[in-house]
């Protein structure tokens, strides 16, 4: 065991590649399938207001069930989590890509966003573990940063490719690969991990329950407001009961021994402002990428390709601002620019809002504002991710990145449907009023953009509220002390 252990510890930057590998396939699961939509609804028959659940199912129970992956990998040992969460995320790959009907990909999805809220917070408390406080860390989670942030855009890209020059089902049927190579990796490469020594083990499935059904009924109600109307008694039916279940859970963690997330550490200043922002900032966007890639492929009429070529320059941008700023905040910490990316998100979809148009082209109509929204993704989630983890216990770390990958997750189904009930709410009201269908496509997803860049300028108020900078060295910025 000393041998292994030693081996592992002169491969550690290879772990990362693998955990950060693992990574990049969760967080590319979230947006790969955008581009592919309207062939699925073609090949399922999905209805046009079930479409969306294709991405909902996923990201309402990867977010709603992080909770309880980050709090297994700390009872159970992080290795054997990550290599079986992998294993049932690669299954669940092949049944989505498998799929005969409608209702079929959305139950194979909803549990590939099960396994992936398994295997993401066991990967990246791994790389807690693994990388000693300071300079490494810090170099670690800037990769790790990068890979999380640059995700969705090469999501986008990659699924183009595949829809147009494969078929849909390859977007699900690549992951097949990746995780059986990870797998291997995992059982070569990764260390025994400690769990915690508890007398009767037991995980909150009551909590993780009450949170993704009152999730899942709260994104329902939001998402059917455009066609049954603000007025439905079923829309508020939904959205009430949701907010019954959220509160129910709350409830539920203060009374249980052994709570799926122990309140206390909310209690750590940095931890609860890191993750209000990160909630707020994901409901921005998902969005974005949503509307612009019904623009581009449905206003301008880009093929599934072309559409996925446009957002290329995120993935570089997020990924060069993310190594600036992981330098950065160990001289000036991590609040000044956790404070200037909601800010300069803001003004990148405020930008886009503007200059969305019939008839026009790439590089004037989407391009700039894309390019200052991907700067502020840069900004924001290097120094939020170091501020969500700080101050953190290092047994409760699967907990503290199990927190941010919900926040994450959540702030994107719930932004998801609020902004897109507001687009085509304008849509419907707009067509009602005599409006061609391409205006009112267009006016839809400005509407949604503006609510977008107001949410983006409250989460800059949290961070400058709540956030504490600490502006000694890096060690300091990732410990909170």
């Amino acid at each position: 065991m000393a041998r292994e252990l030693s081996r592992h510890s002169d491969n550690k930057w290879a772990i990362l590649a693998l955990l950060a590998l693992a990574q990049f396939m969760v967080v590319l699961d979230v947006a790969i399938v955008n581009v592919a939509l309207p062939s699925i609804a073609a090949d399922l028959h999905f209805a046009p207001n079930d479409l969306q659940w294709v991405i909902t199912a996923y990201t309402l129970t990867f977010g709603g069930f992080l909770l309880l992956g980050g709090r297994a990998s700390d009872l159970y040992g992080r290795r054997r989590v990550f290599i079986n969460s992998v294993g049932a995320f690669t299954l669940m790959s092949f049944l989505c890509g498998m799929a005969a009907t409608d209702q079929q990909l959305i139950i194979a999805r909803a549990g590939q966003g099960l396994a992936a809220a398994v295997m993401s917070p066991a990967a990246l408390s791994i790389v807690l573990s693994e990388f000693k406080e300071g300079g490494e860390r810090n170099k670690a989670m800037g990769v790790w940063a990068a890979v999380a942030a640059g995700g969705a855009a090469a999501g986008v890209l990659l699924g183009g490719i595949l829809t147009q020059y494969l078929n849909w089902r390859w977007n699900f049927f690549v992951n097949i690969p990746v995780g059986i190579a990870v797998v291997y990796g995992a059982i070569r490469l990764l260390p025994h991990h400690s769990r915690e020594e508890h007398k009767k083990v037991k995980l909150d499935l009551p909590g993780a329950v009450l949170a993704t059904s009152g999730l899942m009924s709260l994104v329902y109600g939001l998402s059917k407001a455009p066609a049954y109307g603000w007025d439905s008694a079923t829309v508020w039916g939904f959205i009430v009961g949701g907010l019954v279940l959220l509160t129910l859970f709350i409830l539920n963690e203060k009374r249980v021994d052994q709570p799926l997330m122990p309140l206390k550490i909310f209690r750590i200043r940095n931890v609860l402002g890191g993750n209000a922002a990160f909630l707020v900032i994901a409901c921005t966007m998902f969005s974005m990428f949503f509307f612009l890639t019904l623009y581009i492929q449905q206003v301008l009429g880009y093929s599934p390709v072309k559409t996925g070529l446009c957002f290329l320059p995120v993935t570089i941008i997020v990924g060069s601002t993310s190594a600036f700023v992981s330098k950065l905040v160990g001289r000036i910490g991590y609040k000044p620019p956790m404070l200037a990316g909601p800010i300069v998100l803001s003004i990148g979809l405020f930008t886009l809002s503007r200059i969305l148009e019939i008839g026009g082209n790439y590089w004037a109509n989407v391009f700039p504002g894309l390019a200052i929204f991907a700067f502020g993704m840069g900004l924001t989630f290097v120094s939020g991710t170091l501020a969500a983890t700080s101050g953190v216990p290092k047994y409760l770390s699967g907990l503290a990145s199990g927190l941010l990958n919900t926040s994450q997750q959540v702030g994107g189904a719930i932004g998801l449907a609020v902004l897109s009930a507001v687009a085509f709410s304008t849509i419907t009201s707009q067509i009602a009023a005599g409006t061609t269908s391409a205006v009112a496509q267009v006016t839809g997803y400005q509407a949604g953009l503006k609510v977008g860049a107001g949410l983006a300028l409250a989460a800059a108020v949290v961070v400058a509220l709540v956030v504490k900078n600490q502006k000694v060295d890096a060690k300091a910025a990732l410990t909170g002390g």
